[in-house]
C-alpha cells in the first residue's frame, strides 16, 4: 500500500499560484521538485504510488505524484534530499490541516478524493467556489 507525503505550500494563497511557482522552478531547475533535509524512512512505500499532497491556506487542495528520491549535498555542503514529482496537478477535495513544518508522511486512509472536475462548484465562480470551501461549505 502506497504512502504519501503532506506538504505545506508556504506563501502560496491558491491552486493556480501553487502551478505558476512550480512552471518559474522548472525553468529555473529543468524539472520539477522540492529540496527536504531529511530521506523519509518509508521511500520504499512512496515510490509504490505515492504523491506529494499540498497543503494551500490551510487546506490540503492537491496532489502530484512522486517519482523519486535524489539524495544530494546543497549549496551549504549539507546534505539534503531532492525530491521529484510529475509536472500533473490533481486537484483534491478540500481537507482541512493545521500548519506544521516540513513534511509529513500521510497514510492512504487519511488522504482526500480526487476533486471530478468541478462538481461541487458547477455553475459557480473559481471566487465565490474558494470563499465557501474556505468556510467548509463544500
Amino acid at each position: 500500500m502506497a504512502v504519501n507525503l503532506l506538504k505545506l505550500a508556504a506563501g502560496v494563497t491558491d491552486l493556480a499560484e501553487l502551478k505558476a511557482l512550480q512552471k518559474e522552478r522548472k525553468k529555473e531547475r529543468g524539472f520539477y521538485a522540492f529540496y527536504t533535509r531529511n530521506m523519509p524512512k518509508r521511500d520504499a512505500e512512496i515510490l509504490d504510488g505515492g504523491s506529494v499532497y499540498w497543503v494551500i491556506k490551510g487546506q490540503i487542495q492537491a496532489r502530484q505524484r512522486i517519482k523519486g528520491f535524489s539524495p544530494i549535498i546543497n549549496s551549504n555542503g549539507r546534505p539534503a534530499v531532492l525530491v521529484a514529482f510529475e509536472a500533473k496537478i490533481t486537484p483534491t477535495q478540500w481537507q482541512p490541516r493545521r500548519p506544521f513544518r516540513g513534511w509529513r508522511y500521510l497514510e492512504e486512509n487519511e488522504v482526500p478524493k480526487d476533486d471530478p472536475k468541478g462538481a461541487q462548484t458547477k455553475g459557480l465562480s473559481p471566487k465565490m467556489a474558494a470563499e465557501l470551501r474556505e468556510l467548509g461549505l463544500i
